[in-house]
């Protein structure tokens, strides 16, 4: 009777701490694990919607970067922190991709973490350097074919949207070119600049300025239709029908973090992402803002986990 009591009496605790926990929380500095360098979507994604919360809550959110491996290394970390909404996890649809990527895994994409809310929807962008003797899409497939495994293209890493969204587009155009994974956005982007790559699909927000100051050349974007931002440059469905590739990004927290943790984390950055100057910087760098529920993002991971499946398959490409 008396260990009966007693667990009925810790269960009553817990329930009337959970309230508590949620209106205090955060009671301290929150630490931001951003998975891939600075410079890739994900970055910027994070320095913008993350810069409003501390008006918000009062506590400071700590920005840290732990790239390497396509996301991993600061996934794994992630994982294995305690589950108390003070270690949160910055990630895109790589998230998904890792999990078909990997052979082995110390943790489980969909099992192991919470999706507390995607931040912002990623419309990718196809570029070549302007050494390139193209000017357009069609230019490019037909230079592709005629050089099958000569051109070059980088990507933020194994796995990584701009390795699926290109391993897509080359299996829609029945081409082959050169795969060359960096680590991260940013040294994949600089790595185009620089001419080191001959061509990239990359996240939109990451490289527009880069477009602006000509330093690159945009031949298409990965949405079915064009951007608002750049109404000059063509969907690549217009020159590769079907082609519709756009990617997230999203915050994550380690699986059995409270559910009141993750509801108040989750309203949160609700208001930061409805807040107008937030929602204009992320505009201003062709990222949309893009908030869910938790149940929204569970769906969400699920039908990106089985979508990512195939493209991975298509792609040919698996890491030990």
């Amino acid at each position: 009777m008396k260990t009966t009591a007693y667990f009925m009496a810790a269960a009553l605790f817990a329930s009337l701490a959970m309230p508590c926990m949620a209106q205090t929380y955060p009671a301290k500095p929150v630490r931001v694990i951003i998975v891939f360098p600075a410079g890739g979507s994900n970055d910027v994604t994070a320095r913008i919607v993350f810069s409003k919360m501390a008006d918000i809550t009062g506590q400071q959110f700590v920005l840290e970067n732990r790239g390497g491996a396509g996301g991993t290394i600061g996934s794994e970390f992630v994982a294995k922190s305690a589950p108390d909404g003070y270690t949160v996890m910055i990630q895109s649809t790589t998230h998904v991709a890792n999990a078909h990527l990997y052979k082995k895994l110390s943790y489980d994409p969909l099992k192991d973490f919470i999706g507390v809310t995607t931040l912002a929807r990623q419309v990718g962008v196809l570029l070549v350097h302007p050494s390139m003797p193209v000017r357009s899409g069609k230019e490019l497939l037909a230079l592709a074919k005629r050089r099958p495994g000569d051109i070059t293209y980088a990507s933020s890493g194994n796995g990584s949207y701009a390795h699926m969204s290109m391993a897509l587009f080359m299996s829609m155009a029945k081409i082959n070119m050169i795969h060359v994974p960096y680590k991260g956005g940013g040294p994949a982007n600089v790595a185009l600049v620089a001419g080191e790559t001959q061509t990239l699909l990359t996240s939109l927000g990451s490289v527009g300025h880069y477009i602006q100051q000509g330093r690159v050349r945009a031949l298409g974007v990965s949405s079915s239709a064009r951007t608002t931002q750049f109404p000059d440059i063509p969907a690549i469905a217009e020159f590769l029908p079907g082609y519709d590739f756009v990617g997230w990004v999203g915050c994550f927290v380690p699986a059995g973090t409270p559910r009141p943790i993750v509801d108040t984390l989750n309203a949160v950055l609700k208001k930061a992402l409805e807040d107008r100057e937030i929602a204009s910087k992320l505009v201003s760098q062709t990222l949309d803002p893009l908030y869910a529920t938790p149940e929204q993002f569970a769906r969400r991971l699920q039908e990106d986990y089985e979508k990512y499946a195939a493209v991975v398959k298509i792609s040919g490409a698996k890491i030990e």
